[in-house]
């Protein structure tokens, strides 16, 4: 636990909900349609992902029993908006198969333990990293866990709070170590990050109008000045 940063981070959340406001994440209605989601938006935006789950859907193919008895071929073409779509069969036919020898298909029962052996089961399925791990506990399992993804990592650097170690383990236990364990607002701060990311953040960044920005207008007034501003 580290006394600036329980300041620190809690201030950006403030910042950016001011900024942007509530994103309501995740895009989806209902947990099986989350984690679907959640696999299939590995390497590829949202936008894609709602064509190959929109085709799940029309073609009465979303739930773990449909997607089970789909031959890959069949789910492949299904997804194939989504990109690797061959791959991404394989781990949506290795995910409902886990899920229905382990759980018999219940959300309830997969989401009623504890959190890290969860986890640990999760990683063990073919396909399913820890960005994804997260995201399906976090999104539809309404658990606290922190996500970090690329554009998490990003922020967190420009602004100088990297962890010392640069593994996805250390830079979840920053957040997990400085704000209370909220599944409201672990979803929310994650959320808010990647429209950061997207809208700002970029690769080659648009330092102009961010409110993280210290030049701008109810900017973060050098308290955690970003080294690409400072660079500029």
């Amino acid at each position: 636990m580290d006394k600036a940063l329980k300041k620190t981070l809690p201030e950006i959340y403030r910042m950016l909900f001011a900024r942007f406001g509530p994103q309501r994440w995740w895009p989806a209605p209902e947990p099986f349609e989350i984690i679907v989601g959640a696999i299939l938006t590995q390497s590829t935006a949202w936008t894609n992902v709602e064509k190959a789950i929109a085709n799940l859907k029309a073609a009465g193919k979303l739930s773990p029993e449909a997607l089970r008895q789909l031959p890959e071929a069949e789910l492949a073409a299904l997804i194939r908006p989504s990109g690797y779509y061959n791959v991404k069969a394989r781990k949506l036919k290795a995910f409902t198969d886990w899920f229905g020898e382990q759980y018999g298909d219940s959300l309830e029962n997969l989401f009623s333990g504890d959190i890290d052996n969860l986890r640990r089961q999760l990683l063990g399925v073919y396909g399913i990293g820890e960005e994804t791990a997260d995201s399906i506990i976090l999104y539809a399992g309404n658990k606290p866990v922190f996500v970090i993804d690329a554009y998490t990592r990003r922020i967190i650097s420009r602004l100088g709070l990297s962890p010392k170690t640069d593994s996805y383990a250390a830079h979840q236990e920053l957040f997990m170590s400085n704000l209370p364990p909220d599944a409201a607002l672990f979803n929310e701060y994650h959320a808010l990050l990647v429209r950061l990311g997207k809208d700002f953040c970029r690769k080659r960044p648009l330092c102009e109008g961010c409110c993280l920005n210290p030049g701008e207008k109810g900017g973060n007034s050098d308290k955690f000045p970003c080294s690409v501003v400072s660079n500029n």
